[in-house]
């Protein structure tokens, strides 16, 4: 059984259940192709495809953070909200999966996520 020392930092695992983004009554996503990044530290942390994300909805901002494991992330808001969600547009060796899909802030939001239909 891996212990903490062994366990990889960060596991990524695909997610059957439908998840729905909505912010101010507006849904900006819905799908339920969504993977799981699970960072040791942190709670699991949806990254959702960008083809079900409403993009014309969301501006660039020129928010942009690093992380050593993933790689540089950019940020979007939605009208007044700003830095709601990011992406890892090329990220880090082991990351590949997470590239061209978006990660919500859940503080700023309602996530809903269901049973896969």
């Amino acid at each position: 059984m891996p212990t903490a020392s062994t366990e990889p930092r960060i596991t990524l695992h695909p997610h059957a259940r439908r998840v729905r983004v909505i912010i101010d009554g507006t849904l900006l996503a819905d799908t339920t192709r969504t993977i799981e990044l699970r960072e040791r530290g942190y709670p699991p942390r949806q990254y959702l495809p960008r083809e079900d994300v409403r993009m014309d909805l969301l501006t660039a901002s020129a928010t942009v953070t690093h992380c050593p494991f993933k790689g540089d992330a950019a940020y979007f808001s939605f009208g007044e909200h700003s830095d709601v969600a990011w992406s890892y547009e090329q990220p880090l060796e082991g990351m590949q999966a997470i590239a061209q899909h978006m990660a919500f802030d859940d503080r700023k939001m309602i996530v809903t996520e269901d049973s896969a239909e």
